[in-house]
């Protein structure tokens, strides 16, 4: 195989990538899509059996990497798996911040427990990511990588959805987060964006308790062929594989047939 070969097969090659919440879905199949374009990825995630099985799947393909215990809620837990990931591989120069969790119920309920695990994982996890994982990123950067910040957020970011109330106003804090981040991060060469999902197929539906939600998602369901993990792990594919001095802010990916 030619050199020209060689970087349309691996056009990640060199790269050195975080992936959050890779335990299931959309991190689990990014981080596989990730190895096979060529990167050493670090998959993160709470479930230390499933991260085994996720590493022992991606190196059987022929891939590199490694998987490290992390509780995104534990800003201790982050710094360690940053530190592991610099003497393991180097510093990162992709991070996929995608750790989160969908907990839909009716305000009048007052569940707090469920609303501050939502902000915590959500939101305050995201940021102890960034914190741990920004100094390698920039300095990733400042040596001439090409180096990504995409943050997982959602379309119920952007509209009304009943009993989402408080997981859309987390995803519209990753949302505004993002575009923020990028003024001042752009012009030390990261890129930071963010996706911006419909409905997938995922894990978190398995985690709605309340009934008016669960009858929303089955509703959709008989008229929506859902997005498949894989579908968005493609679009983080995308976004890292974009010439260096192009940043898409924002992608939005939606099944087809659903309006919103």
């Amino acid at each position: 195989m030619n050199n020209a070969s060689q970087v349309q097969d691996k056009p990640l090659a060199g790269r050195i990538a975080v992936v959050t919440g890779a335990s299931s879905g959309i991190g689990a199949a990014s981080a596989k899509l990730l190895a096979q374009k060529g990167a050493k990825v670090a998959v993160l995630a709470r479930r230390k059996d499933k991260l085994a099985q996720l590493v022992e799947e991606i190196s059987a393909a022929g891939g590199t990497a490694i998987a490290i215990e992390v509780d995104v809620t534990d800003q201790e837990s982050v710094d360690k798996a940053a530190a592991k990931v610099v003497t393991t591989f180097g510093r990162a120069d992709l991070v996929f911040n995608n750790a989160g969790v969908m907990l839909p119920g009716a305000i009048e309920e007052r569940k707090l427990e469920e609303w501050d695990s939502q902000i915590d994982l959500n939101v305050t996890g995201l940021m102890r990511v960034i914190h741990a994982f920004i100094p390698q990123l920039t300095q990733a950067a400042a040596e001439g990588a090409t180096v990504d910040l995409i943050n997982t957020s959602s379309i119920a970011g952007q509209y009304i959805y009943p009993y989402f109330a408080v997981y859309s106003a987390t995803k519209a804090y990753v949302s505004h987060l993002t575009r923020h981040m990028r003024v001042e991060l752009g012009a030390k060469n990261v890129r930071v964006s963010m996706i911006e999902p419909g409905i997938v197929a995922t894990e978190l539906q398995g985690h709605v308790t309340f009934q008016g939600a669960k009858d929303w998602l089955a509703n959709a369901k008989e008229t929506i062929e859902f997005l498949q993990p894989e579908d968005v792990a493609q679009v983080v594919g995308f976004l890292a594989g974009l010439p260096k001095h192009v940043n898409l802010q924002q992608v939005v990916v939606m099944p087809t047939k659903q309006g919103i």
